[in-house]
């Protein structure tokens, strides 16, 4: 409980201050520090909550950070910046390969690798398809979610790769229906895609 709180209120504190952060790479002004902080501590709180003191928890917080800036920019302007990407490619194999030496086993690290190329190829499918609305920011960023997925084992991937679809699939039909949009708008999924990569760590982990 006390992890769980300290980390909570270190997600509030670093949240507060990305919108300078969200300011460099949106179009449209960056939401509120009280927003960001609010998201940001939510997201540490559940990692906390679900992971406890696991080698790996401070991989997926600092995944979770930078989640945070690409899920606003997205919503503002529908684009995932390749250097936040790559930054959270970095945090990923860095934290990951952390927690393997703690740990003293590599066999989550295999693991983790073997998600992460089976998200990335799957996801580059999906966005060939005809019709497909998945851009390949959304295929590069669900790459990336899979290696941590992946490290907390094949159940953890399978609920990050349904879930996103779950999310986004009611909110864009009741857009839909309420006229808010029509067939063809082009809509944001790296939100859904991080979210439900968090669901499925707090579901499964």
């Amino acid at each position: 409980m006390l992890l769980t709180l300290v980390v909570t209120g270190s997600g509030a504190a670093l949240g507060a201050r990305l919108p300078s952060l969200i300011r460099r790479y949106s179009t449209a002004p960056p939401p509120a520090r009280s927003v960001t902080a609010g998201v940001t501590a939510v997201a540490f709180g559940l990692l906390a909550a679900s992971l406890g003191a696991d080698p790996v928890l401070p991989a997926l917080l600092g995944i979770a950070a930078v989640g945070v800036v690409l899920a606003f920019v997205d919503l503002a302007c529908l684009r995932l910046p390749d250097p936040l990407v790559l930054t959270m490619l970095g945090v990923a194999i860095g934290g990951l390969a952390g927690a393997a030496f703690l740990t003293g086993t590599g066999a989550g690290l295999v693991r983790a690798a073997g998600a992460g190329a089976a998200c990335l190829a799957g996801y580059v499918v999906l966005a060939l398809l005809p019709g497909s609305r998945l851009g390949f920011g959304d295929v590069k960023l669900g790459g990336v979610l899979g290696l941590p997925l992946g490290w907390l084992g094949w159940d953890t991937v399978l609920s990050g790769v349904v879930l996103p679809y779950l999310l986004g699939g009611p909110v864009a039909l009741a857009l839909l229906l309420t006229g808010r949009i029509a067939r063809d708008t082009p809509l944001p999924f790296g939100p859904a895609l991080l979210t439900g990569a968090l669901l499925a760590v707090a579901l499964t982990a």
